[in-house]
């Protein structure tokens, strides 16, 4: 099934399973998608405002270009899903399981991700400037590019990760998790020559 510039408003979704389907600019506005299950669905170009997946389960599942505001994933799950290129705004992010997936160029200013497991995660040039990061795992993830500027990555884990291009200015950083290369990196950042 594929829906393409439709609005859906105030619909009640409860348990619906979206296994396969597709939508393309549509508009989502206050809609319960709670513990919905969403295999191999694709939303491209979509909106969602004030829509619900809280206890969802989101699998193989695409937001490509997306803007979510005011969206809630409260226990929401994220099995190899991919989120490229989407903007989300005041949104609810927690707690949430993520396993592998693909958050390339994802815009999260400011969001709250503390004590989040997103290792292994790809996230090139994601937008993650002054977001709450603190006890985050971010270990082996993938943050070439990215904007970290201002964000809070005490106690985070990030060892294996890659940062090179990473902008990490005035990110806070007491207690975070490096391995070497990863210091270096940090290092050469604020100025100094390794080696």
């Amino acid at each position: 099934m594929t829906a393409q510039d439709e609005t859906f408003r105030d619909e009640d979704w409860y348990a619906e399973d979206l296994t396969g389907r597709r939508y393309v600019g549509c508009t989502f506005r206050d809609v319960d998608l709670t513990e919905a299950t969403a295999r191999g669905v694709v939303f491209e170009s979509c909106t969602f405002e004030s829509v619900r997946f809280n206890a969802a389960v989101l699998e193989s599942a695409a937001f490509a270009g997306c803007t979510l505001r005011r969206t809630s994933l409260f226990g929401a799950t994220l099995r190899g899903s991919k989120l490229d290129g989407s903007v989300f705004v005041g949104c609810t992010l927690r707690p949430l399981t993520v396993t592998g997936g693909q958050w390339r160029g994802v815009t999260m200013r400011g969001a709250t991700l503390s004590r989040v497991d997103l290792s292994g995660l790809v996230m090139t040039e994601a937008d993650l400037a002054e977001a709450d990061l603190t006890g985050t795992v971010l270990a082996g993830c993938d943050l070439s590019r990215a904007v970290l500027r201002g964000a809070d990555l005490s106690e985070a884990d990030l060892r294996g990760a890659t940062l090179e291009h990473a902008d990490l200015r005035d990110a806070r950083m007491r207690g975070t998790r490096l391995d070497l290369a990863g210091a270096v990196v940090l290092a050469e950042q604020h100025g100094a020559v390794v080696g």
